[in-house]
């Protein structure tokens, strides 16, 4: 709900349990208020009182002789004029004069008609509130849009040129917000290949917290998520704030506190060699921002993360649907296979109720090894007799569909397409280019090599029975050079590219709305909500053993559902650790996630075998859970010797719990594990344990913690009985 007090010029915006207040304050600014759980529709104007601050400028304009920007909580900060904080826009005028001073204008409330390549959040009531500046022709338009049923409040910007000059956006973030003065602490996804997404909680500090990304994609090393909480906020208790951009390009995410102790949070498009020309009468958006608020600790903000991103951000037609249950044939063969040997793990996977077969790299133009034929999106005869059709037969032979895998991004300098367009790849002719897994990047800012690489994937899409496609993405962007573009517009140049990025996806997908997409960048190097507007499902990772997984989903569902995590069993020792863990435990961390495998199957044992059958056939029962409900974190894998999680309806009939034991410790009797999210005035009976117990009992006595061994895993199936007479 949003409504504006025209009296006291305050707006007041609510979502499912939250407020968000600001107002026009005397000198014309969009001022913050409030933001936090829900409050009545007062004037909260007492909140900012002026005050005079040593070294604090005077705005000219100013009608109190008490403010100034340097110390006034805004809603969009702005360069120059006495806040000597960091900018949400930096705008140069053709004199090099940069400074601004957006005032209020006028706001309207309805419907936000989104104009853009960018992926964006479906529904909700939008607020769009126009500033303009009082020392240029630029105006700024901010969006706010809010949900009824969601706790996440959705924030974007556009910059609009109204002049008959050019001006230069040198930083336009999404969002700015001014949080009061307390002891927060931040925590950020950090990580590498293998190892993505790892917590990190530190204390906020003075000055400015800055987590970015520089590749040309959101990238394995820094998540575009931030949460700031109070201190010792808990899974379950505490006051928490995230920050999460629907943006997979490079990125920014800071957090500054101020002299006064407060804080200013803002993200977008990371502004390191970003330049945007306005021409007059043109405009620029920017990327969304999710900002949730959670009274309830941690666990509660991940689940109003989760709730909207499934909502209203994935893929309407795919995110609630059954999910393909794939064998990958990457870790079985690599690139030595014939059509033989798919056929061969065809039919060894049948038998089995895994429903489609994904042929991974190597099937195209000259592809033996990773040192050649990228682009080259022709089948490859001599390796596949018969081209695709031999093998597409075999999977419907055995009721399955057939899935394959793309790197649509990228060009081997060894591959016809590099030798026909080699201007096509990123770079500048005459320096020499960084190469990276022996491929360059494709110039998607350029239409002709979008279109080009559309045309290659689509013959192949149209002219086989494909159901699935796997978009891969191997190396990150280094030179940031077009030859197609000016070179006063190269610093377009990293957002250009990922707007050509989202058109393709776009575009594949209304050309072949019954093909599944999943997303990929050698594993979880692109996992954001940008992506998972196009991708319904991302390979969380290429490091599959279950220990480093269980961490892994573990702080990836701080900001994305489970649904969204791609989890497979794959091979003993394992192929990235070398560790060794159980067959039937890496079946319960796969099925914490949409599930599948990355092995051969020729090599199990019968034992295993079945295994593989009750997997399935566990994971379907409980499915419905994984997509629908709601996620709960009990045991946390970071340098503990457990880790649990559970799933639960949304109408608390039923749950699912899986856990493992990370390490072995002696002695270690009757400990206990408390469950969440049940309902604590109806009885539940845990199937593995043949016991009823009430909700109450479940989440305050708790369940002991079975005595396993080191990487033994377990799972408990809870559903709501009648209570005892």
């Amino acid at each position: 709900m949003i409504s504006f007090d025209r009296t006291t010029r305050t707006f007041h915006l609510q979502g499912k349990s939250y407020s968000y207040v600001m107002r026009v304050n005397g000198s014309g600014y969009l001022e913050h208020l409030y933001f936090g759980a829900r409050v009545g529709e007062d004037d909260l104007s007492y909140l900012n009182a002026p005050c005079f601050l040593s070294f604090s400028p005077l705005p000219p304009d100013a009608e109190d002789p008490a403010f100034s920007l340097d110390h006034t909580p805004q809603e969009y900060g702005c360069f120059g004029q006495g806040d000597f904080r960091a900018p949400a826009v930096l705008l140069r005028r053709e004199d090099g004069f940069a400074a601004s001073r957006f005032r209020y204008r006028s706001h309207t409330v309805g419907g936000q008609k989104w104009e853009s390549d960018l992926p964006h959040a479906r529904g909700g009531e939008t607020l769009t509130v126009v500033l303009e500046d009082a020392l240029s022709p630029a105006e700024i338009r901010l969006f706010y849009t809010v949900y009824d049923d969601s706790d996440v409040l959705v924030r974007s910007a556009e910059i609009v040129n109204r002049g008959s000059a050019p001006i230069k956006a040198e930083r336009a973030y999404s969002f700015s917000l001014d949080l009061p003065a307390g002891e927060y602490e931040a925590l950020r996804l950090h990580g590498r290949h293998l190892a993505e997404r790892i917590p990190e909680r530190t204390d906020l500090g003075h000055g400015a917290l800055k987590i970015c990304s520089m590749r040309g994609a959101s990238s394995h090393q820094m998540n575009p998520f931030l949460a700031l909480l109070a201190r010792g906020a808990t899974e379950t208790d505490g006051e928490c704030y995230a920050f999460e951009l629907l943006y997979s390009g490079s990125f920014t995410l800071e957090a500054e506190q101020s002299q006064t102790d407060t804080v200013r949070v803002q993200g977008g498009i990371d502004d390191t060699g970003f330049c945007w020309t306005l021409g007059a009468g043109e405009k620029f958006v920017t990327p969304q921002a999710a900002i949730a608020y959670s009274g309830g600790g941690l666990g509660a903000l991940s689940r109003s993360l989760h709730d909207f991103l499934r909502n209203y951000v994935l893929p309407a037609g795919e995110v609630f649907a059954r999910r393909p249950i794939v064998i990958n044939q990457w870790e079985a063969t690599y690139f030595d296979f014939d059509r033989e040997k798919l056929i061969a793990l065809i039919e060894e996977a049948a038998p089995l109720g895994i429903d489609t077969f994904v042929l991974d790299d190597g099937w195209f133009g000259k592809r033996d090894s990773d040192t050649s034929g990228l682009g080259d999106w022709t089948v490859n005869t001599h390796k596949l007799e018969g081209g695709l059709a031999p093998v597409i037969a075999a999977c419907k032979a055995h009721g399955m569909k057939f899935g394959i895998w793309f790197e649509p991004e990228m060009v081997s300098e060894d591959s016809d397409l590099y030798r026909a367009h080699p201007d096509w790849a990123i770079g500048k002719s005459d320096v020499p280019r960084c190469t990276s897994r022996n491929q360059f990047v494709l110039d998607f800012t350029r239409p002709e090599v979008t279109e080009s690489v559309f045309g290659a994937m689509e013959r192949i899409l149209s002219e086989n029975d494909i159901s699935y496609v796997k978009w891969d993405m191997n190396r990150h962007i280094t030179e940031f050079f077009s030859a197609a573009l000016p070179a006063d517009r190269m610093g377009e140049f990293a957002h250009r590219y990922i707007l050509g990025v989202y058109a393709l996806a776009a575009r594949l997908q209304r050309r072949f709305p019954d093909v599944f997409f999943e997303g990929c960048s050698g594993g979880g190097g692109r996992f954001d909500a940008g992506m998972l507007a196009f991708f319904p499902q991302i390979w969380t990772s290429d490091d599959t053993d279950a220990a480093e997984r269980a961490k892994i989903e573990w702080a990836t569902s701080y900001a994305y559902p489970m649904s969204a995590m791609s989890c497979h069993v794959s091979a003993c020792p394992n192929h990235q650790t070398g560790r060794t863990t159980p067959f039937a435990t890496r079946g319960l961390l796969a099925s914490l996630g949409p599930t599948g495998y990355e092995l051969d199957l020729s090599t199990l044992s019968a034992e295993e075998k079945a295994g593989v059958k009750e997997q399935i056939a566990a994971y379907r029962e409980i499915e419905e859970l994984l997509l629908r409900g709601d996620l709960y974190r009990l045991a946390d894998p970071f340098g503990k010797d457990v880790f649990a999680e559970m799933v639960v309806s949304k109408d608390k009939t039923r749950a699912y719990a899986v856990g493992m034991r990370m390490r072995a410790v002696p002695a270690d009797f009757n400990r206990r594990i408390r469950l969440q999210g049940l309902d604590e005035n109806r009885a539940y009976h845990v199937r593995e344990l043949g016991l009823t117990l009430h909700g109450s009992t479940l989440m305050r006595a708790g369940l002991l913690l079975p005595r396993l061994g080191e990487y033994d895993g377990w799972s408990w199936h809870i559903e709501a009985v009648p209570l005892p007479s």
